[in-house]
């Protein structure tokens, strides 16, 4: 089955990154997208990924919505949308952006704890009725990096935890979860970073995808490393993460997806 709409016929002007190194040049910054969230992503890698793995109309699912970037994108490129946030600032946020109501009967947005089987399974019902479909065709997953920043004060919050082996076993539950609606054959992706604790560098990303390789029937199709160019901290020889590695023994930090 074919599952994006990319038009093979001219596959060599395709702006489709297919390399495992990511190099973007800055942040989107237009329509919705405002960089007013510490965490959020950038606008360029779900875009990149609903492009390569979904078809117009078809329904994505993100247990950590955030500040509403998949949501932007997938407005832009006619995708139905599903996101859930344990943060109700966030949901606030991200209602207020598209209050115009023109893609009202594209998306469903809720306040909910994916760690919570029975909340994320009543809230996709409710989506999929009013989507009247019975599965989502991708899911993307961008949670805390651990306790990097703390979003919130709820104990269920992802980012309360500073100790890997209790976030990999969190995690796990909230891919069951999650990862039990997306439709069979289709995809989903992980985007996560690298975290800095106790002199060393833990491999946070290698630790979820080892753990959903030993728990889930999956392949692993790819891991793509990026890096912002445009990035104020990092630019050229002045930036502050360069002086921070020279000061330190670290390097800097990388993502997965």
């Amino acid at each position: 089955m074919k599952h994006n709409d990319l038009d093979m016929q001219n596959w060599k002007e395709l702006d489709i990154n297919t390399d495992s190194l990511w190099i973007i040049n800055q942040r989107d910054k237009s329509g919705k997208h405002k960089n007013v969230y510490h965490g959020n992503f950038i606008p360029q890698i779900p875009k990149q990924l609903i492009r390569r793995y979904t078809k117009e109309n078809d329904i994505i699912l993100e247990p950590f919505m955030g500040s509403g970037t998949t949501l932007f994108e997938c407005e832009k490129l006619n995708r139905k949308y599903i996101g859930f946030d344990i943060n109700p600032e966030m949901l606030d946020y991200v209602n207020e952006s598209m209050n115009d109501g023109s893609y009202e009967d594209n998306f469903y947005i809720n306040n909910c704890n994916s760690l919570d089987k029975l909340q994320v399974d009543e809230n996709c019902e409710l989506a999929e009725k009013k989507f009247n479909s019975k599965n989502v065709q991708f899911v993307l997953i961008h949670p805390p990096y651990m306790d990097i920043v703390k979003f919130t004060d709820n104990k269920y919050d992802l980012s309360q935890i500073d100790n890997i082996n209790e976030f990999v076993k969190q995690f796990k539950i909230i891919c069951e979860n999650t990862l039990k609606h997306l439709e069979k054959g289709r995809y989903f992706a992980i985007v996560i970073g690298d975290v800095y604790k106790n002199s060393e560098v833990v491999p946070l990303g290698f630790y979820c995808m080892d753990m959903i390789k030993r728990n889930f029937k999956v392949k692993l199709k790819g891991t793509i490393i990026k890096n912002i160019e445009g990035n104020r901290g990092k630019l050229g020889v002045g930036g502050i993460w360069r002086y921070r590695a020279l000061n330190s023994d670290y390097t800097k930090e990388k993502y997965c997806a």
